[in-house]
């Protein structure tokens, strides 16, 4: 058994190229094409994999594009489980406008999914009996923000740490109905959630807010080319981010939470485990389009913090 369960309910296979400028109408030829594995639960499945932690992704998937999507986590050895829809799973594009230096970033919005398989997914999420439940992403057509908090109460029936990575609704539903171990809102995200804009300070003070009221153990909010904090019982810590040139902002915060719970799950201190979060994020905007971060790369950029512990 797997200590860490992702679920990504509505997944993507992403594809990333280089194109010298977008124009409208004209053809525009790309270059460098990549296909990568996608989905907020899928991505954090690949950082905890590539740091050597216990994962298994399970996700919704379906059709000739669920296939592919199936075979793009075999050939990284994730270990996995598929539950099959009627639905084809979605295709995202993405390109890099070599002239600007910009992503442009199209994604659909994917399947609908009957009750039946979400009927099926759940029983997967009821049967873990591992350490984390972490739910990412977006949701699919025909499934409810309740599907969260379903899967946050029957995480913790079990005896599981939950960890949610979403926004708006959904976002707000989990967090005044069930128990959160830990939530990774953006600044924007957190925002959304308080009804208005916050500054650097006023960041802190609603992470804390939420852990003071029992809405979450541990709140983690990302910060983009400012870092993060982590509000605690015991207070607040905040990492600044490094000084580095960013070549794509694509997959930063799923492997800020892939690293955070991977070294959460072998009982680093919080700080470390932030300032590892952190190191993350920054190795995956070094890399280009919708590359997550590596594992080298943590470690050869980040040689100060905690080391890593050998791969299994």
């Amino acid at each position: 058994m797997s200590q860490i369960l992702t679920l990504t309910l509505n997944p993507t296979i992403d594809i990333f190229s280089d194109v010298e400028s977008v124009r409208p109408i004209r053809k525009m030829r790309t270059e460098n094409a990549r296909y990568d594995p996608g989905g907020g639960g899928i991505n954090v499945a690949r950082v905890i994999n590539r740091l050597g932690g216990e994962v298994e992704a399970v996700f919704l998937a379906g059709g000739m594009t669920g296939m592919w999507l199936d075979t793009l986590l075999g050939k990284e050895d994730v270990p996995r489980q598929k539950i099959e829809i009627a639905g084809e799973t979605r295709v995202a594009f993405a390109v890099n406008e070599k002239a600007s230096g910009l992503d442009y970033r199209f994604v659909p919005s994917g399947p609908m999914v009957t009750e039946a398989e979400i009927g099926t997914f759940m029983d997967v999420v009821r049967a873990f009996d591992g350490g984390y439940v972490v739910a990412s992403g977006s949701l699919p057509k025909g499934c409810s923000a309740d599907i969260l908090i379903e899967i946050a109460r029957a995480a913790s029936g079990k005896g599981a740490r939950f960890v949610l990575d979403s926004s708006g609704e959904g976002l707000k539903a989990t967090l005044s109905q069930a128990k959160v171990y830990l939530v990774k809102p953006s600044r924007g995200e957190l925002e959304s959630y308080v009804g208005h804009a916050l500054d650097d300070a006023g960041v802190s003070e609603a992470a804390a807010d939420l852990v003071h009221r029992g809405v979450a153990e541990l709140v983690a909010v990302t910060l983009g080319a400012q870092g993060a904090v982590l509000a605690h019982s015991d207070g607040v810590i905040r990492v600044s981010a490094p000084q580095i040139k960013a070549r794509s902002t694509i997959g930063a915060g799923d492997s800020f939470l892939g690293a955070m719970v991977w070294a959460l799950s072998r009982g680093w201190l919080l700080a470390d485990a932030l300032h590892l979060a952190v190191a993350a994020g920054a190795a995956a905007i070094t890399r280009p389009g919708t590359q997550l971060c590596r594992r080298e790369d943590i470690v050869s950029h980040y040689p100060h913090f905690p080391k890593l512990e050998p791969v299994r």
